[in-house]
């Protein structure tokens, strides 16, 4: 068995990679690692997305809880901040989210939280695989009669995560024109809502969920569907959501994308002038745009630099007791109203500031130039060799002496396959292309 959680829990093709078996084995271990067996009885909030194999996921997940000796709660389709934030609400001891995020129908993953619905650290995933890996289980005592868990249902959650975020907000929306792409995901029912009752007209697309239809050609990774309709709609901004709705990007009225660096400059800055940007510092990830980080340091605005993965921005930010973090992905951090990446609670505080300022969303994402960015995925045999290869080191600091302050390099190993990513910025695109091809033939050649 390979390692089972990758940067965002366990994913795979469900039902192939994702077996129900897999699904009941990762909720036994979660319920003994994360809650223990021997005090209170264990409570679980178990959430998942639309996708049709959720259904079947489910049923192994709460299966294996209860079998642990845990009361669950299915919360039904909702967002996986929502399901975080239940966590924390009902009182559970660890909470179960079925989603795989933004890839197709076909896959699915298991997202866990421990309690007050925070991600698990490295060393708590090492455990719980460490206990499936040796088929801990067959030493649990299994608990009998009364002492198997039970298993039931709570209606209220979106409303009661709606609620939550409507006390976030700063200032109202009306003006306000929107376009949401739901994905025909997590976000169908309550972002429209959400947005409604914050003040905002709302035109929803893409909220129309029968289980197969999550991501096909729609969402964040699709934004020329929620583009099209910005333009068509004359709307003021177009919000586009992941199927589990963790993460938000945005287009302009004229189509152009807004993305996750961007997005945090604007709720930055805000929280700047508010006063509530703890530290006047902001959490990145090594992924993010160096115009990103020459427009904080105009602004007075220290930056923390972690690696990919919002699970990864949120122990900054724990360390640190800060209060933004993000990707440029479109994962957004508020730990004052949030325990992980919350897409509804980012799209309603950028379209705030836009109410408050009265400027667009354009206007607000021009404090931002980003940097022309290549990305260049290379095939290897053996990711360590490249990472201690001399003429690697060497070709990467020819490049960023050529660079100087106007760009940079970053190499990264793909965490689940055998892949080095290279990727360059630089004042042009030309430049860009230029450095990162000539670094990605000396990898390949090593590789």
């Amino acid at each position: 068995m390979g390692r089972l959680f990758g940067t965002d829990g366990v994913r795979g093709l469900a039902n192939g990679d994702l077996t129900p078996e897999l699904a009941m084995a990762v909720a036994v271990a979660a319920a003994h690692v994360l809650a223990g067996v021997e005090g209170p009885r264990p409570k679980a909030v178990v959430g998942r997305d639309p996708r049709a194999s959720g259904e079947m996921l489910e049923a192994a997940v709460c299966a294996g809880l209860a079998s642990a000796g845990a009361d669950v709660t299915r919360v039904g389709s909702l967002p996986t901040p929502a399901v975080a934030h239940l966590t924390a609400e009902l009182g559970a001891d660890l909470g179960v989210m079925l989603s795989a995020s933004h890839n197709p129908m076909p896959d699915n993953g298991i997202k866990l939280f421990a309690r007050g619905g925070h991600k698990l650290p490295d060393e708590i995933e090492d455990a719980i695989e460490e206990a499936i890996r040796h088929n801990a289980a067959r030493e649990w005592t299994r608990p009998a009669g009364a002492g198997v868990g039970r298993i039931g249902d709570f209606h209220d959650g979106g409303e009661q995560y709606v609620e939550h975020l409507l006390t976030t907000l700063t200032h109202r929306l009306e003006g306000i024109t929107v376009v949401v792409d739901c994905a025909n995901g997590a976000a169908s029912a309550v972002a429209p809502e959400l947005y409604r009752r914050a003040g905002a007209t709302v035109i929803p697309i893409a909220a129309e969920p029968d289980g197969l239809n999550i991501n096909e050609g729609v969402g964040s990774t699709h934004l020329d569907v929620v583009r099209k309709a910005v333009l068509e709609h004359r709307a003021d901004i177009g919000i586009a959501h992941d199927g589990d709705a963790d993460r938000c990007l945005a287009v302009d009225a004229d189509g152009n994308t807004v993305d996750g660096d961007q997005i945090m400059a604007i709720i930055a800055l805000a929280m700047k002038d508010a006063g509530t940007l703890i530290e006047d510092t902001l959490v990145i990830t090594v992924m993010s745009n160096l115009g990103l980080t020459l427009a904080m340091k105009d602004a007075g605005i220290s930056l923390v630099t972690t690696g990919v993965g919002d699970r990864y921005v949120l122990e900054a930010l724990r360390a640190r007791g800060l209060a933004l973090g993000g990707e440029q992905s479109g994962h957004v951090v508020m730990p004052a109203h949030a325990t992980t990446g919350d897409g509804l609670l980012t799209a309603l505080h950028l379209m705030a500031r836009m109410a408050s300022s009265g400027k667009t969303i354009a206007e607000l994402a021009g404090a931002v130039t980003r940097l022309p960015q290549v990305l260049i995925n290379v095939r290897v045999q053996d990711k360590a060799a490249v990472a201690a290869a001399e003429s690697v080191a060497a070709a990467v600091a020819e490049a960023e002496r050529e660079l100087g302050e106007t760009g940079r390099v970053l190499l990264r190993p793909s965490g689940t396959e055998r892949l080095i990513r290279v990727m360059v910025e630089a004042a042009s695109q030309e430049d860009a292309e230029a450095v990162a091809h000539r670094i990605a033939k000396v990898v390949a050649d090593v590789g």
